[in-house]
């Protein structure tokens, strides 16, 4: 299958600045603690708070998601990274939407119809870039 490379890029750049933003983003104060409840009920995540404060915790995600986009960058120069920038994107976003299962209280019934926190349902998309970015990175290194 052919990528539709406009398409393909536009997605790439929308990862790269969510990634770079709440990364920075999670250098603060205040979203250590927004993100405490998520990362406390994550099976995956949990055992940072055994080993870090709430905010060296937020810092370390940060740091993971902006070398993400780092990665993201460099995946249009080079094969290599692109692999790599899959794979870290999709484990970021594979997470985050861990939290939809793993978090209590987050879905709630609005007009009988179930809901969550919506910012949470956006990493569908970004989950998709992540296997694009790495597929054909794949595709390409085998060609």
């Amino acid at each position: 299958m052919k990528t539709n490379k406009s398409g393909y890029v536009t997605g790439v750049i929308a990862a790269i600045i969510v990634l770079l933003w709440i990364g920075i983003v999670k250098f603060t104060p205040s979203e250590a603690k927004a993100i405490q409840p998520l990362v406390e009920h994550s099976w995956l995540m949990s055992w940072l708070y055994q080993l870090f404060s709430i905010q060296t915790t937020s810092t370390i995600i940060g740091i993971f998601e902006i070398v993400t986009a780092i990665f993201l960058i460099a995946s249009f120069w080079s094969k290599k990274a692109g692999k790599i920038a899959g794979l870290l994107t999709i484990v970021i976003f594979a997470t985050t939407l861990s939290f939809l299962i793993s978090t209590p209280g987050i879905w709630k019934m609005m007009d009988g119809v179930p809901v969550t926190d919506f910012f949470i349902v956006k990493d569908l998309a970004f989950l998709a870039v992540g296997l694009q970015v790495f597929t054909q990175s794949e595709a390409e290194n085998n060609s």
